[in-house]
């Protein structure tokens, strides 16, 4: 058993800047209280010899292939474009230019 108090609940409550009603403290007291417990129990397990992971099932590169397939056309790419100068879209500078 952890030692979560409500007084401790009430003064973690103040650091960060929470007003707590005392339905809440009562509340959170028991939850904060579980979760100290919990992770006790994770740090009796957590031994040396036990490697520490970041997932429980070993990943693997989930890619395709990179593999070039049908391309689109120039007139298909400018096709649906707002504004185009030659064979290129238009946009408004934004650097260095006043409009």
């Amino acid at each position: 058993m952890s030692e979560i108090t409500p007084d401790l609940v009430r003064h973690l409550g103040v650091l960060a800047r929470i007003q707590l009603s005392d339905e809440e403290v009562e509340r959170l007291t028991g939850q904060l209280d579980a979760i100290v417990d919990n992770i006790a129990k994770v740090a009796e397990v957590a031994t040396p010899d036990v490697p520490a992971t970041s997932h429980p099932i070993p990943l693997e590169n989930v890619f395709r292939e990179d593999v070039p397939g049908d391309m689109l056309s120039l007139e298909q790419v400018l096709q649906n474009a707002p504004e185009r100068t030659e064979d290129r879209f238009r946009v408004t500078a934004i650097l260095g230019e006043e409009q």
